[in-house]
């Protein structure tokens, strides 16, 4: 179990609205080649090997999601159209400030997989999206959180840049474990190399991958509506219907 987590874990050097600060397009790739490469393999031997659902949380310019599945659908969630637009694997793009309202607009029971990837340092109330995490995953879908050393200093909550590694592993169980709804909290450690003549340096790479607990009660029920402003999903769709396995 972590320490007990405070208010003051969860402030940040800049606090000032997230919309300001990823208002202008990031069209970047966070990680090296050789991570890019475990992020997909990660995500390809935790998810179903067939018609799959995936909330990419806090999404971006790329997903990583192996190519080899076929995909019923992928929703990005984050904080630039522009960059979701740009994203070749999503089907549907909706901005959305974790920070402000936590709450996810699906209903209960609809996704196979919920993936973050290299984000979850920038969330100021992470025990409660992951309790909505909780109740949008299907029975035995799958959490995964996959994160390495990189971040933006100023907009990581607290506890995050004053922790190493091993914390960060130890705090994204936490956070699965206060929200409820999840076992077999598995970790995975990659923690790259050093360069040298012949070999470049792989990032370090970290995920932490819970199983969502059919027997766990649902502490919000129904699809949560979204009280603040957003900008509306894009593309042609379906009605988002759950549960769906």
């Amino acid at each position: 179990m972590y320490r007990n987590l405070t208010a003051r874990d969860f402030s940040r050097q800049d606090d000032a609205d997230d919309a300001n600060f990823y208002a202008m397009p990031r069209m970047v790739i966070h990680l090296d080649d050789k991570a890019v490469s475990l992020v997909k393999d990660i995500a390809r031997r935790y998810m179903p090997p067939m018609h799959v659902r995936v909330l990419d949380l806090m999404s971006s310019f790329r997903s990583h999601l192996p190519e080899d599945r076929p995909y019923t659908e992928v929703i990005g969630l984050g904080m630039n159209m522009a960059e979701m637009q740009a994203n070749p694997q999503l089907n549907r793009q909706l901005v959305h400030d974790l920070n402000k309202y936590p709450q996810l607009p699906f209903n209960t029971g609809y996704f196979d997989v919920v993936i973050n990837t290299v984000s979850i340092q920038y969330l100021t109330q992470p025990v409660a999206v992951y309790r909505e995490v909780a109740r949008v995953l299907r029975p035995a879908g799958v959490s995964i959180v996959i994160f390495s050393d990189r971040m933006f200093p100023t907009k990581a909550v607290r506890v995050w840049v004053d922790g190493d590694d091993d914390d960060h592993i130890a705090l994204v169980q936490e956070y699965h474990r206060l929200a409820g709804g999840f076992r077999n909290a598995q970790t995975e450690r990659y923690p790259g190399g050093n360069s040298s003549w012949f070999r470049s340096a792989q990032d370090p790479l970290y995920a932490v991958v819970g199983t969502r607990d059919a027997s766990a009660p649902i502490t919000t029920g129904g699809r949560t509506p979204i009280t603040g402003p957003r900008s509306p999903i894009t593309g042609p769709r379906n009605p988002i219907t759950g549960p769906r396995w």
